[in-house]
């Protein structure tokens, strides 16, 4: 939705380590359109630091203040993931459009709620899913959306480098807990691969998974999932992620009913079959089907600033975003979807009763032993560089 505005003023909420990334990508110019005006945290220690590094710029404890003092057209969201759509309701409730961290919620129920309250009141809702701006996956939605492929008929996608130490997840108290994260790998790291999955194949109608909680650190949640996915058109999905696999693996391969894409190292590799497979099987044996391979390269990106850039074109031109929080809807059913087969050694159909989830998820967190308080700040070093696709 376009607005007759030249700036957009934004604030951005929960300055830690990707919040902070935001803060020095739009302070040093790099949105285009974009003028920071508040940050906001609710630690003490943390806004006391921010104060000192940016005496400029209004610092809140409490998000409640800041919405209720400042004048902004919009905010993003960098906390937990419990409080990405309680922050964004009281944001629409005030007029102000939203820029979500992933995933957009906990649960599709709560998750529903803040993308239909959005479109009632007309406002904006991205979400921060920036591996879609990468070259190579925007080149593999141009194939299989021209037809290149054919029909698809199965997709795998092994992403187990995911890789995090014992230090990462004692970092926080929060961190790989039900109670403070609400999940583990599916909804903390393997958020933008299950986006890219379903953007590129589409959405599955049932999922299989086994997730296994606790099987290389000493977490309460999941470090290892395996899904198993049924489509609409007979075929068939696997994904398999990991944060305990090192080295790990990123390899995407998509069949098609006349060739295959292959993603891996950087590079894409497109076969292209002369004949459908279908029409090669039917015809005798001496018969050949030649495959071409064409072969696309990876080039640079920052996904992160090049969402930020079309969520401020979209507010001041009314440009598309690079993901709406209606799209975010996909990935977080199928995760999800597969807590819930996980938990009841079944497979389940989507969409599935929230409610249900929600029970699960209560189990979950009512059961959990609570983790010591630990106040080591952790180096990301290079987790940092995870942020845009770790081949």
């Amino acid at each position: 939705m376009a607005r007759d505005i030249k700036i957009l003023r934004v604030a951005i909420v929960g300055i830690g380590n990707i919040g902070s990334a935001h803060t020095e990508a739009i302070l040093n110019g790099k949105v285009s359109g974009m003028a920071l005006t508040a940050l906001c945290d609710n630690s003490l220690t943390k806004v006391n630091e921010l104060r000192r590094k940016y005496p400029g710029i209004k610092i809140y404890e409490d998000c409640d203040a800041l919405l209720e003092n400042e004048s902004i057209d919009a905010l993003i969201i960098a906390t937990p993931h419990y409080f990405h759509t309680e922050i964004a309701k009281k944001a629409f409730n005030k007029g102000i459009h939203v820029m979500s961290e992933k995933p957009i919620s906990v649960d599709m129920g709560s998750a529903v709620s803040a993308v239909e309250l959005a479109e009632e009141k007309g406002l904006l809702y991205g979400v921060m899913f920036n591996q879609r701006t990468d070259p190579l996956f925007i080149k593999a939605k141009e194939l299989i959306a021209s037809g290149a492929l054919g029909e698809i008929r199965r997709s795998v996608w092994i992403i187990t480098n995911w890789y995090r130490k014992q230090c990462y997840y004692d970092s926080g108290s929060w961190r790989a807990t039900w109670n403070g994260e609400g999940g583990g790998v599916l909804l903390n790291q393997a958020p933008h691969n299950l986006d890219i999955w379903q953007w590129l194949c589409g959405m599955p109608k049932s999922v299989y998974a086994v997730c296994h909680e606790g099987k290389y650190h000493e977490i309460a949640v999941e470090d290892d999932a395996t899904l198993y996915c049924e489509y609409e058109n007979g075929a068939s999905g696997v994904f398999i992620t990991s944060t305990g696999d090192y080295p790990g693996t990123n390899r995407l391969e998509i069949t098609g009913s006349i060739g295959k894409l292959v993603l891996e190292n950087g590079k894409m590799l497109h076969y292209h079959n002369e004949m459908s497979e279908s029409e090669f099987r039917a015809t005798e044996s001496s018969v050949k089907n030649p495959v071409t391979v064409t072969e696309y390269l990876d080039s640079d990106y920052n996904g992160h600033v090049n969402v930020l850039n079309a969520f401020a074109a979209s507010v001041l031109n009314g440009t598309p975003l690079v993901a709406t929080g209606r799209e975010a809807l996909n990935e977080l059913a199928i995760s999800n979807a597969a807590y819930l087969s996980s938990h009841k050694h079944d497979k389940i159909s989507i969409p599935f009763d929230n409610a249900e989830f929600l029970e699960f998820l209560e189990e979950k967190k009512a059961s959990e032993t609570l983790k010591n308080q630990k106040t080591k700040e952790l180096s990301q070093g290079g987790y940092k560089d995870r942020w845009k696709t770790n081949w």
